[in-house]
């Protein structure tokens, strides 16, 4: 199933945000480090995996709001869209892997938005 127009342009902004300065500045929506001024790019940078582990933590918490709005929400599909890798290095797909970061409400499906337990 396609996604929501919300999710996918949750996820585009998502993918296109450059990340690798994440902890380091504050930036508007849809930063790319080369479009920084000469005294922007000295900015320390992330190794790229420590830049994915920024869009993954990105993609779950968006993902936990929109799956607790729209339980049809495909996790997997919305991580792609997002640009998180949701393969193994065989190319299969990670099991679990992409749902484990999501929270769980007591007696199952999704956690509401800023809660650890209540649906």
């Amino acid at each position: 199933m396609p996604l929501s127009r919300l999710a996918q342009q949750f996820a585009d902004e998502i993918r296109q945000h450059d990340w690798s300065d994440a902890p380091y500045r504050a930036d508007r929506a849809g930063h790319r480090r080369e479009d920084d001024i000469r005294n922007r790019r000295s900015v320390p940078q992330l190794t790229p995996a420590e830049t994915n582990t920024i869009r993954m933590n990105v993609m779950w918490v968006t993902a936990q709001v929109l799956l607790y709005n729209d339980p049809n929400l495909d996790v997997y599909e919305f991580a792609e869209a997002c640009g998180v890798d949701t393969r193994t290095a065989s190319g299969r797909p990670r099991s679990g892997a992409i749902t484990a970061g999501l929270r769980a409400a007591i007696g199952g499906g999704p956690a509401r938005p800023g809660t650890f337990d209540e649906q």
